[in-house]
């Protein structure tokens, strides 16, 4: 099983605002939803933040296994797996025969897996002081880059984006 991390971030490696995308990208969400999906049966691994701050409707995240990662023992919801580490989070995805595993987020689960992860898929967002949540620092010597695809700011996409893959070296 494969272990990828998934995330945008701004300029100043901003990836959220009290609890939310700072921005609206069209083309950004729907990259994530299909490489998340992909042609297999994948985990989606992420903190309980940010499981509190998806929209109704999208609770759990379908066709894919959610994972919600809690420091507490007694929180639970019907809709998801909890795990209170992250190699158990791993073991719950690896036991449901998941294909690929994604960190989504917040800043706190990116920071416990940058270690495990194998690809980092970035969207870089081309604009500047758009939160107050930071994507934790990366050594990103350790890493080579391949950008994938430039897409430029239109009525569905606030700003310009460059999506790039991040391989561990």
């Amino acid at each position: 099983m494969k272990v990828k991390m998934i995330v945008a971030m701004d300029d100043q490696r901003f990836i959220g605002k009290n609890g939310e995308l700072p921005w609206k990208l069209s083309a950004d969400m729907s990259r994530f939803r299909n490489l998340t999906i992909a042609d297999g049966y994948n985990a989606v691994i992420m903190g309980r933040k940010t499981w509190d701050s998806l929209p109704a409707a999208y609770k759990p995240l379908p066709e894919r296994l959610n994972i919600v990662m809690s420091r507490d023992t007694s929180w639970k919801d019907e809709k998801v797996e909890s795990a209170l580490y992250p190699g158990r989070a791993i073991e719950i995805a690896y036991a449901n025969g998941c294909n690929e595993c994604w960190i989504i987020g917040g800043a706190q689960i990116y920071n416990m897996y940058q270690d495990m992860v194998e690809e980092i898929h970035l969207t870089m967002v081309h604009t500047s002081e758009s939160g107050n949540i930071s994507f934790p620092e990366i050594d990103w010597g350790n890493w080579k880059e391949s950008v994938i695809e430039k897409i430029p700011k239109d009525d569905r996409n606030e700003h310009n984006t460059t999506y790039s893959i991040w391989e561990k070296k």
